[in-house]
């Protein structure tokens, strides 16, 4: 007991030669609780580790996040809500939204895969597969980025429904230029899920931070190319990530050229995992796309005020997206390639309990002072008082996700990890269903904000459906190898 005592008092480092010596002098503890020990002590160190990437991710994020802000005033000040912002807005959409669909889809079927290869078949054997996805991933890029341009004109009609003809067509406009970040944009999130595998995850989070540096430029120095100053800052932006991104790989050892894509046991494996989450990715973002295109159907100006309404709520959520998940994917996918169920289990709880206690009183501060951060950060120019009183409220709303969201970071990296990405088509099916009948029952009730409730509690509602999905799965697992 005291010597129990004793240990509890050292430090890891000091705890981990006590363990060592005990080696040495087995006739001191038996070897299974040398073992005990030893694996005890090696977990602490690994949840360590995940925490201490996380927090550097956090805080390099948090730097992009805050230049994404800057950036965000000045459109404020220079557009407030007005036409070029909405037209704006409406064109990135599609766009963007099929960048971050292959960006977590992406991630969440390369990386178990590309890690239990490198695991299990060597370094080659994972460069090959990391070649082979490079190839089709740029086919298919191509070939969506001319597919989203081409019928902008027939889905603009929809997502810009209130819009007038003349704005309509400016908008189309804008697609035709934004559709090349789906090339830019969709190599930088694969350059990003390789080096995330390899655990270079500090460079990743700071690349972000190019397109809201470059958008400032063309803002600076471009004043009056309306819309087009912000084109110009998100293509340029998304060309200088892909770059450095591909540098960064070759620094690690990954090969950025382009073969042509052939098809093996590998590709077959990893498409059976990335259908079903680009599917659900896909619609995902619909729900996204159809908040803005209801919102479309308002006054002019409510796509504008529903975008700013997020934009605070956006910083935590995409902080802890990029922090945690990032961290966690590698180390997840590494215990569901070994088979280590219990500790798999263990960890997933632990983290969600870590989550809650981080995210509860963050949320509470944001719906209490909703209105005096979008004064302070908002309220010149041509953003006006009737314009804070609005984005307040729909800021408001949208706080209440927080916490199920980044439950959510947990529960899907872990159904990533075990290779069960089925699971998250099906939620995703559910998911845009419910978002469509609450934003017509919420928006009744409450007008514009009632969209923002809508997807709060669309959220909270697939963190408990995937939750116990999951968990009653990993619990028989668990049982099978106990």
């Amino acid at each position: 007991m005291i010597w129990r005592n004793s240990v509890q008092k050292l430090s890891l480092t000091d705890s981990r030669k006590c363990v060592e010596d005990l080696v040495d002098q087995p006739r001191l503890l038996p070897p299974p609780a040398v073992n005990m020990m030893t694996a005890s002590l090696e977990r602490a160190d690994t949840h360590r580790d995940v925490l201490g990437a996380a927090l550097k991710i956090g805080v390099l994020t948090a730097l992009v996040r805050l230049a994404s802000v800057g950036k965000e005033l000045i459109v404020a000040w220079r557009f407030g809500t007005g036409d070029d912002l909405d037209a704006f807005l409406v064109s990135i959409l599609v766009p963007v939204a099929m960048v971050a669909v292959l960006a977590s889809a992406f991630s969440a079927s390369f990386i178990p895969i590309y890690i239990e290869t490198k695991q299990k078949d060597g370094v080659a054997a994972a460069q090959r597969l990391f070649q082979s996805v490079v190839g089709w991933v740029l086919l298919s890029l191509l070939i969506v980025a001319f597919l989203v341009a081409f019928a902008s004109p027939w889905y603009l009609r929809i997502l810009g429904s209130g819009f007038g003809p003349e704005k309509l067509r400016f908008t189309t406009k804008l697609v035709w230029l934004n559709s090349l970040v789906i090339i830019f944009g969709g190599l930088a999130a694969v350059w990003s899920a390789a080096l995330n595998a390899e655990r270079q995850f500090a460079v990743v989070a700071i690349m972000s931070v190019a397109t809201p540096v470059l958008t400032l430029v063309f803002l600076w120095f471009a004043p009056d190319w309306r819309a087009f100053t912000l084109v110009a800052g998100l293509i340029t932006g998304s060309v200088t990530e892909m770059v450095l991104l591909g540098l960064a790989l070759h620094r690690v050892g990954l090969s950025v050229h382009f073969p042509w894509p052939r098809i093996d046991s590998k590709i077959r494996r990893l498409a059976g995992q990335f259908l079903p989450v680009i599917s659900g990715a896909v619609l995902n973002s619909g729900n996204f796309m159809v908040d803005q295109a209801m919102a479309a159907m308002l006054a002019t100006g409510s796509v504008a005020a529903l975008n700013y309404g997020n934009r605070i709520i956006q910083f935590p959520l995409v902080l802890s997206s990029a922090a945690l998940g990032a961290a966690l994917m590698p180390y997840l996918s590494r215990l569901a390639a070994a088979g280590d169920w219990v500790e798999l289990n263990r960890t997933v709880r632990r983290f969600i309990r870590l989550t809650f206690f981080i995210t509860l009183p963050l949320t509470t501060f944001l719906v209490v002072f909703s209105r005096p951060l979008v004064g302070m950060l908002f309220h010149r120019g041509a953003f006006t008082a009737a314009d804070v009183l609005v984005v307040s409220r729909i800021q408001a709303f949208y706080a209440l996700q927080i916490p199920s969201y980044v439950v959510s970071i947990v529960v899907v990296r872990l159904i990533s990890s075990v290779q069960s990405n089925q699971l998250l088509l099906f939620a995703t099916i559910i998911n845009l269903l419910l978002n469509i009948s609450l934003n017509v029952i919420f928006m009744r009730w409450l007008g514009l904000p009632g969209i923002a409730l809508s997807t709060s509690v669309v959220y909270l509602c697939s963190t408990v459906l995937w939750y116990l999905v999951i968990m009653k799965r990993l619990k028989k697992l668990v049982i099978a190898t106990g």
